[in-house]
């Protein structure tokens, strides 16, 4: 069994139970596996959304999810780890959340910090399909390549700029680019 299969599951009916548990639990749980209404359900269960923004108002996020029941699934939801990037939806969630008046100061604080070290603004360029110049370089140089990256779908492009940002080293990055270069030579996304 792995860390996360040790974690609760965590049943709640609505979005006001869920930041009644939060309250009591954000700083202390290492997290748990949270049932959640599948779209559509017609029974009273939490939704998706508000999970979410409730979660973003304590500095929580959802990733992993696994089927729970026909009309149920559970998702893993932890604290945000510091250097965990922010999605322009996420962003926009905290944007309206603020507004509200309904950020807690653990959500306030992640925010601050993802706006200190840069993780807030990270996806930024992904999200809005910015090339790199590097990339948009390499790509140049074989315009079989630049043509099959060109006819990915926006969603494959993100990963591989994704993929090619998100590399430590510039070893890393070169060989990223260079797979990237060849895979989509063949019409294909690098990686996934």
């Amino acid at each position: 069994m792995s860390r996360l299969d040790d974690l609760a599951l965590l049943e709640l009916p609505d979005r006001a139970s869920l930041r009644s548990w939060l309250i009591d639990n954000h700083a202390s749980s290492p997290g748990v596996w949270l049932a959640v209404g599948k779209k559509g359900n017609s029974t009273t269960q939490l939704a998706y959304d508000d999970a979410v923004e409730e979660g973003l108002a304590f500095g929580w996020i959802d990733s992993t999810t696994r089927r729970l029941d026909a009309d149920r699934y559970q998702m893993l939801f932890t604290r945000r780890r510091p250097i965990s990037t922010w999605a322009r939806t996420n962003k926009a969630r905290v944007e309206r959340l603020l507004a509200a008046g309904l950020m807690a100061e653990a959500g306030l604080r992640a925010v601050e910090v993802a706006k200190e070290n840069g993780s807030w603004v990270l996806l930024d360029d992904v999200e809005s399909l910015v090339m790199p110049e590097d990339l948009v370089l390499a790509l140049a140089t074989n315009p079989a390549a630049e043509e099959g990256f060109a006819s990915l779908s926006d969603s494959a492009k993100k990963v591989a700029l994704y993929w090619i940002g998100s590399a430590r080293r510039a070893e890393s990055r070169e060989k990223r680019i260079a797979a990237t270069v060849a895979a989509a030579l063949e019409g294909k996304a690098p990686i996934g």
